[in-house]
C-alpha cells in the first residue's frame, strides 16, 4: 500500500530531486519508515517548490488534530474526490514523496505468517504520488502527508492487493502542478506504474517498526512485470 518504505542518501535519490528542480544537499537516510514517522516531501507553497519534513499520516486542516483512529497514511485513488479527508488536498495540495524502495508483506492465512519483501526500481528512485496538509491550533503546527495507492495489477497480487502510485518524472511534474484537471489526474492515478519492480526477500527483523537499521536483503526473487495484467 505501502506499509513501510526506505529513503537513502544516494545518487538515485538526488537524481530524482534534481529532475524535480530541488537541490537539498544531503538527504536523511531513513530505513523502515513507518506511519507517523517524519519524511521529506516535495510540494508547492505560495508558488514555490519546496521540500519539507512531514508526518506520514495526514492530519486534515479541518480536523481536531493528530489522531490514529482512522488510517490516514494511504489514500485510495478511487475515493480522492469523495473522501472529506482527502478531497481538499487532492485539489490544492498534491506532492511527491521520494523513496528508494518500499516493503510489503506476503501473508499466509493458513500458517498465520507474513513474509516481508523489498521492492525497488533497477535504475532510479521512486516518486510516490502524495497529498499533503497543514494543520494548526495556533500553538502546534503540523505538516503531514499520505501516499496515494491504486488497485494492484494482477502481477502484483501475490504480494498485496494495492500498489502505491509510482510516477515517472514527467508524470510527477504534472501531479505537482497547481492547476487542477480532475479527469487527467484520476486517469494518472489509475494507470501510472513502472514497468518492472525488483523483488528481494527480507529478514524478519524489518517486521518491527522500531528497527531503523538497513534492511537485511536475503534472496532476490523474480522481478514483477507490472505490464502483465
Amino acid at each position: 500500500m505501502p506499509g513501510r518504505f526506505n529513503l537513502r542518501d544516494d545518487a538515485a535519490s538526488h537524481a530524482l530531486l534534481a529532475e524535480l528542480a530541488i537541490d537539498l544537499g544531503p538527504l536523511p537516510t531513513l530505513y523502515n519508515i513507518a506511519p507517523t514517522d517524519q519524511v521529506p516531501v516535495v510540494h508547492y507553497f505560495e508558488g514555490r517548490r519546496l521540500i519539507s519534513s512531514m508526518r506520514w499520516w495526514l492530519v486534515p486542516q479541518w480536523s481536531d488534530g493528530p489522531s490514529t483512529q482512522y488510517p490516514m497514511f494511504n489514500a485510495r485513488c478511487e475515493r480522492l474526490l469523495e473522501s472529506r479527508a482527502f478531497q481538499g488536498s487532492m485539489r490544492y495540495r498534491r506532492c511527491i514523496i521520494p523513496a528508494s524502495s518500499f516493503i510489503e508483506w506476503q501473508r499466509d492465512p493458513v500458517q498465520e505468517t507474513k513474509t516481508p519483501y523489498h521492492f525497488s526500481l533497477a535504475d532510479r528512485a521512486l516518486a510516490f504520488a502524495g497529498l499533503w496538509a497543514y494543520w494548526s491550533d495556533g500553538i502546534q503546527h503540523i505538516l503531514s502527508c499520505a501516499i496515494v495507492n491504486r488497485p494492484a495489477p494482477a502481477a502484483f497480487l501475490d504480494y498485496a492487493a494495492r500498489l502505491p502510485v509510482i510516477l515517472t518524472t514527467e508524470q510527477a511534474e504534472f501531479w505537482l502542478t497547481e492547476a487542477f484537471d480532475t479527469d487527467a489526474l484520476l486517469e494518472l492515478c489509475a494507470s501510472a506504474q513502472p514497468d518492472v519492480l525488483r523483488v528481494v526477500l527480507l529478514d524478519q527483523a524489518v517486521n518491527d517498526a522500531k528497527n531503523k537499521k538497513a534492511p537485511v536483503l536475503l534472496e532476490q526473487r523474480l522481478a514483477v512485470d507490472l505490464r502483465k495484467g
